[in-house]
């Protein structure tokens, strides 16, 4: 049977180098993984990541949700698969004006791919996937930090507190996103019903209350969040 692990990661890095295990037996090239994985990302996007199941996948594909493990492994195996295709980092120059700037761009194209596939945020940092697109994003970020000099003894920290960041205020601008009209008033409406209930409701909270939003359109909030993190962060690198 082989190496599952072996065969996996064969699949991950099929794009770099990597020779992919097909059937043993019948034709050899029945299906094209890039054809499952976009099927099973479109399902993951329009229906969720909960949608996405081997016999899902299959019957969009016209096939069995068995004919489609010589392919992708196990549907775990699939799910790595998915977020690692669904990664792939965009192209833009790093911009020459300094560290922040540098780091906003990264940031900025990460939330974008991670507001186009919201479910990428919800994947738990535990199932990294150890695919080439994951990789080449915090090689990118680490070339980053190695360009502007910022002490090594910085950089792990750093990277946690990008990644974190970027995937929050996603999840943030994707659940924005789902909002209707509805969900809208019912959202200022429990506003104004806590406002009723407690009147005091600013004295008891005046800080709170008296927080100035960091955009007045508040659907662009977390991405002028995330802007406004990058900027705090790199001040602290640049002065550590």
């Amino acid at each position: 049977m082989g190496d599952p692990s072996e065969a996996h990661a064969r699949r991950l890095w099929r794009h770099r180098g990597a020779t992919v295990p097909g059937p043993r037996r019948g034709p050899q090239r029945q299906l094209d993984l890039d054809e499952i994985l976009r099927i099973a990302i479109e399902i993951a996007d329009r229906e969720g990541l909960a949608a996405v199941t081997t016999r899902s996948v299959a019957a969009v594909a016209g096939r069995t949700a068995m004919a489609l493990y010589p392919y992708v492994g196990t549907k775990e195996n699939m799910l790595a698969l998915m977020q690692d295709h669904a990664s792939a980092m965009p192209a833009w120059e790093d911009p020459e004006a300094g560290l922040a700037e540098g780091l906003r761009a990264w940031a900025e194209a990460l939330f974008e791919v991670y507001v186009a596939h919201p479910w990428l945020a919800g994947r738990p940092w535990s199932q990294a996937s150890q695919g080439p697109n994951e990789q080449d994003w915090l090689e990118r970020l680490l070339r980053i930090l190695d360009r502007w000099d910022v002490p090594r003894q910085a950089r792990a920290v750093a990277v946690t507190m990008l990644y974190a960041t970027v995937r929050s205020t996603a999840e943030t601008a994707a659940a924005y996103a789902r909002l209707d009209r509805n969900g809208v008033e019912e959202w200022t409406a429990q506003v104004e019903a806590t406002r009723a209930v407690i009147p005091d409701f600013a004295e008891r909270y005046p800080l709170s209350t008296s927080l100035e939003p960091v955009t007045p359109d508040w659907r662009e909030a977390p991405r002028e969040a995330l802007r406004g993190s990058v900027r705090l962060l790199a001040m602290g690198l640049s002065g550590t």
